[in-house]
């Protein structure tokens, strides 16, 4: 088991996000996990990602607030503990529609599938 505290999280910038600030909470370390890596997004109101796509999947998990994902021209609206899978290719944006800060866990797989050397 490989423990990492909060305390140990170091902040991350991820492409075409605003109002966000991301820590890697786990991921990208020796030790770590393998396959895919955690991050821990918290959006400021009016902070969003997108509209973009990637080619592997990603899961939303809301775990404070409330975040807008629109898809195909679809808005759902996720509160707390709601979640998402997000497939690949599938064009999203996401956007805190509301006047609180939205926290939220993201889980992806490493782009090749292992975690980078």
């Amino acid at each position: 088991m490989r423990v990492k505290r909060f305390a140990e999280a170091r902040t991350y910038d991820a492409p075409n996000h605003r109002g966000v600030t991301g820590l890697r909470l786990q991921g990208f370390e020796d030790g770590g996990p393998e396959n895919q890596w955690v991050g821990l997004s918290q959006f400021l109101p009016g902070g969003g990602a997108g509209p973009d796509s990637t080619p592997f999947e990603k899961v939303y998990v809301v775990l404070e607030g409330e975040m807008t994902v629109t898809v195909d021209g679809m808005d759902t609206v996720l509160g707390p503990l709601d979640s998402c899978t997000i497939v690949p290719g599938e064009v999203r944006t996401i956007e805190n529609r509301s006047n609180h800060i939205c926290k939220m866990l993201v889980v992806i797989p490493y782009p090749d599938g292992k975690r980078p050397e």
